[in-house]
């Protein structure tokens, strides 16, 4: 029986190990009305020299596969043994913001003086509650995110600021097993110094930012890594409405248990540097293109179980405003800007699969804001994820050659407010990974039972009401 035990645990842990670094979709994303802080906050409270922005959200949904198992049969991952299962969803998001007054609240006050100090701070958090199977009902959880940012001298041609933040993400695993779960907790800190001469047509930024992932269950600690991150961006806006943009990046990644994981895992130095430009072409009509040059730079390059990403990575947007163009176009749009936008990304990211996957996507916007009561956004887009050959810890023998998949998502939010802090929500998003590849298990027996399937969909749709302030 004991033989039995430890070597299902084994598979499972190949299983759902393969779950959380293939699939690589985000289980636990902000709802909507949190992305966007113009959006989320209504007109809070004053409480001296600061204001508070407390909100309470309700949805009710379904979510056709949370656990995102293959809709395909005959894998380890999918139908006979684990079908994909649908499930009602409880999610109830309270929220709170904290920040020295705005620019609102000091209309009307006479001779104040630029402020020494800006303050803001971000809570939010979201319990979740299955109704279904058993495997579902067991998924309940609590996700959370802590934000916080100090400015110091903002207005002054120089000036620096300090940040920090938590995060508690819901990584399950196909498995359906809470116990083999990658939940994991963000930590990130750091500080910037920030340079506005001639009166902002110049701003440039150099910063250092400590982040660490760390994995609650045991399965997940070969993936815990720390990333320490030097950084820099600016703008010279040379025109009242044009501006070159820059950014760059060098990072120091390290995996403490590396030696544990299941495939191969390379500490190493991911290095982005790009150069751009972004305006208006018409009043109504804006552009952004930046391009430049991105690398991993992984530790011993010459190994044979080493692949680098080494390309060209950039951007291009068009975008039309179907009211007033803001101010700077290259400052994000708020969802109280209805606008329509076109664009491709091309960029790498680390992953605990390969070490690294290549994205090239493109997508389409849309964000429709009428009267200030009504809010309708969606967002569309298809991208190639290319993931190099992958290599098994301690044996290095290749488990897979390199592959593509493609992804396809849809969102669509749409929002009515009956009062300015009251209001009612729906959200529709599908996601679909279309792939041809499965991955070799390797402790189960010969055939396609001992395949992990990396092809999956989901649907989501939810009603909810939220109250804020």
């Amino acid at each position: 029986m004991k033989t039995f035990e430890l070597g299902t645990r084994r598979s499972s842990l190949v299983a759902v190990t393969f779950a959380v670094v293939a699939l690589g979709s985000s289980r636990a994303s902000a709802q909507e009305w949190l992305k966007d802080r113009q959006y989320q906050e209504g007109a809070g409270v004053r409480t001296g020299d600061l204001e508070l922005h407390p909100g309470l959200g309700g949805e009710v949904g379904y979510d056709s596969n949370y656990l995102l198992r293959s809709h395909k049969t005959g894998f380890s991952n999918s139908a006979p043994t684990s079908p994909v299962e649908g499930a009602a969803v409880l999610r109830i998001t309270p929220s709170l913001s904290l920040s020295t007054l705005g620019a609102q609240r000091k209309e009307g006050d006479v001779d104040v003086a630029p402020p020494t100090i800006k303050f803001r701070m971000g809570l939010a958090g979201t319990y979740r509650h299955f109704f279904g199977a058993k495997v579902i009902e067991d998924q309940r959880n609590v996700s959370a995110n802590v934000s916080a940012r100090l400015d110091v001298l903002p207005e002054k041609p120089i000036g620096f600021g300090v940040f920090g933040g938590y995060e508690r993400t819901i990584r399950p695993s196909t498995a359906g097993n809470p116990d083999l779960s990658f939940n994991r907790n963000d930590l990130s800190a750091g500080g910037e110094l920030v340079m506005q001469p001639g009166g902002g047509t110049l701003d440039w930024r150099l910063g250092y930012q400590f982040r660490a992932s760390l994995f609650e269950d045991t399965l997940g600690v070969p993936y815990t890594n720390t990333n320490h991150e030097i950084f820099t961006k600016g703008r010279w806006r040379f025109r009242p409405r044009t501006a070159l943009l820059y950014d760059a990046s060098f990072r120091w990644l390290n995996y403490s248990e590396k030696q544990r994981a299941t495939t191969v895992l390379n500490n190493g130095s991911p290095t982005r540097a790009r150069l751009g430009l972004t305006g208006l072409v018409t009043p109504r009509l804006s552009f952004l293109g930046i391009a430049g040059y991105g690398t991993t730079f992984f530790d011993d390059g010459k190994a044979l179980t080493v692949r680098q990403f080494d390309s060209v990575i950039g951007q291009a947007e068009l975008r039309y405003f179907l009211s007033a163009a803001p101010d700077s176009p290259d400052q994000p749009v708020s969802l109280t800007v209805s606008s329509v936008a076109l664009g491709y990304n091309r960029d790498f990211q680390t992953s605990f699969l390969g070490n690294y996957y290549g994205l090239d996507r493109g997508y389409l916007k849309f964000v429709y804001m009428f009267g200030g009561r009504f809010l309708l956004s969606a967002e569309g887009g298809v991208g190639a994820i290319q993931y190099p050959e992958v290599f098994a810890t301690g044996t290095n023998a290749q488990v897979a050659d390199k592959f593509t998949d493609i992804r396809a998502d849809a969102t669509l939010f749409g929002e009515y407010r009956f009062t300015s802090s009251f209001g009612l929500n729906t959200t529709l998003t599908y996601i679909e990974n279309f792939s041809n590849k499965q991955l070799p298990l390797g402790t189960a027996s010969p055939g396609t039972a001992g395949l992990f399937d990396l092809s999956w969909r989901r649907f989501e749709a939810f009603l909810g009401a939220r109250w804020f302030l």
